[in-house]
């Protein structure tokens, strides 16, 4: 079976940069898919600022986009117009207040942080890059870790067992290779992220 663990870690920290993205979105009254759409408007020509192009590009059905449209239009983020030589056709574009919108959002001041974090130091492997952008990203967004039991400041070895710390309670081998929602990352370790057997 082949090696997970960075596939793992990938995931993880997409999970983390979302919810980070829902919180700031919600704040403004905005759901990702309406920042989603903005994105592609700020990216597309003028031969591809339809909602149809809209809706292929993103993936989704065109009532998702006429709705998120509509959300964006009425908060002034998106103009509407004519084609001046196909009327039926529809164009889409930033207005000043969307492309402010836009300007005020990205990057997300967690990766900014994270990326900052990491910057200096030398990886000899994908997954120990991918771990220590995990471990800033959890760090700038105030995140459980949900790291491995032993890499966890609570986790003691003893001579013949394992003992956490925090709940005094003591651990299997199986438990120090688990994910624990109370871990808390050991300063000289890595969080790490277990293969499903």
């Amino acid at each position: 079976m082949p090696d997970l663990s960075s596939f793992k870690l990938i995931e993880r920290i997409s999970n983390l940069l979302r919810s980070e993205e829902r919180k700031k979105f919600a704040a403004m009254g905005l759901q990702p898919v309406h920042v989603r759409v903005l994105e592609y408007l700020a990216a597309c020509n003028r031969f591809s600022d339809t909602p149809a192009a809209v809706a292929d590009y993103l993936g989704l059905t065109k009532g998702t986009v006429s709705q998120s449209i509509q959300v964006l239009e009425r908060k002034c983020y998106v103009e509407k117009s004519q084609d001046t030589h196909d009327g039926r056709v529809v164009h889409l574009a930033l207005s000043e207040t969307g492309k402010k919108l836009l300007d005020d959002i990205k990057p997300l001041d967690v990766f900014a942080q994270a990326q900052l974090d990491i910057a200096t130091k030398n990886f000899n492997s994908l997954e120990a890059a991918l771990n220590a952008t995990l471990s800033a990203l959890q760090k700038a967004n105030h995140a459980k870790s949900f790291g491995v039991c032993e890499s966890c400041v609570n986790f003691i070895a003893q001579e013949d067992h394992f003992l956490c710390n925090l709940t005094q309670l003591p651990l299997s081998h199986t438990d120090a290779k688990k994910i624990c929602r109370e871990h808390v990352l050991a300063e000289d370790s890595e969080p790490r992220i277990i293969n499903p057997t």
